[in-house]
């Protein structure tokens, strides 16, 4: 049987939390765009923040349909609100039921309430689903994330960076970062960098595009998970090589957030050969890559 997905999006938490991301923290609060269309064709500087800010619903549905059919998938949000009623048009042309949700306070809405009770309600009526996509960030979504796991199926969460808890990102079986979703846009550099002095900007353009493993602490905790996890493959085998495959999948186990892209390389097997002081890596004849500790 082919797998099938289900998909639920907080979509005012993805908004405000996209547009802070671009903009810079509590910048949803503070410019209050809840009341204006989203326009590229303007030249109304909030109008052109919500241009900028524009959510890729196609990357998100296009992601979740890799793990199998998308054969249900809704979207919370308040749509009287002009903001969020500009994507009705392409989340109804890829087929996403709209739950309209009237906002109680200035931002809040109670998403978290109304599609935990869906989800639920959808997995005890519908056994055939196997795979429940969740695109939000709020740590009320753990017990949600858990009990889809407790009910056998497999949780896969999306949330924007600076948005997410770390509780929820531990509670799914996988996790990305919207950003590094396929075809979504990068956030523009100038949002990192308009307070560099000359002297950084010189450094920066000598700094490769990965990161250093000693002046990055994500990278650190990577580099710590990597060790941590051939540990484990090691104690489930007699030699001392693992398939870098399976350190892979035990890393992902261990910590649903990590990606290699997240840290600047476009293979799992770049990452793992940058770390030659911690990991020694060994290609072999039919092209599979196998490690073990230095």
């Amino acid at each position: 049987m082919s797998e099938r997905v289900a998909v639920y999006i907080d979509f005012d938490n993805v908004v405000i939390s996209r547009y802070d991301d671009i903009h810079g923290k509590q910048a949803w609060r503070e410019d209050d765009p809840r009341r204006r269309l989203r326009s590229a064709s303007s030249t109304d500087p909030i109008d052109m923040k919500l241009a900028a800010a524009q959510v890729n619903i196609g990357a998100i549905i296009d992601y979740a349909a890799s793990f199998g059919s998308v054969s249900l998938s809704r979207a919370y949000a308040d749509w009287s609100v002009p903001a969020n009623a500009a994507y009705k048009d392409e989340l109804m042309g890829r087929a996403l039921h709209l739950v309209q949700l009237f906002t109680a306070s200035g931002v809040k809405n109670g998403a978290d309430i109304r599609l935990a009770v869906d989800a639920v309600e959808d997995l005890m009526r519908h056994p055939e689903i196997s795979h429940v996509v969740l695109v939000a960030g709020d740590s009320d979504y753990v017990p949600l994330a858990q009990s889809c796991k407790q009910l056998g199926r497999y949780v896969v969460g999306i949330g924007v960076a600076g948005s997410t808890s770390k509780a929820l990102v531990s509670a799914c079986n996988e996790f990305i970062d919207y950003t590094h979703l396929p075809g979504v846009t990068p956030p523009p550099a100038t949002k990192r960098v308009v307070a560099r002095s000359p002297a950084k900007k010189a450094a920066t353009k000598k700094t490769p595009a990965r990161r250093s493993v000693s002046a990055d602490p994500a990278a650190e905790e990577a580099t710590d998970l990597l060790v941590r996890a051939i540990r484990v493959g090691l104690q489930k085998g007699d030699d001392d090589w693992v398939y870098a495959a399976g350190v892979k999948s035990q890393m992902q186990r261990m910590d649903p957030a990590f990606t290699e892209k997240s840290l600047g390389f476009t293979t799992f097997r770049e990452f793992v050969e940058s770390r030659n002081d911690k990991v020694v890596s060994k290609q072999h004849a039919n092209g599979q890559l196998t490690v073990r500790l230095a």
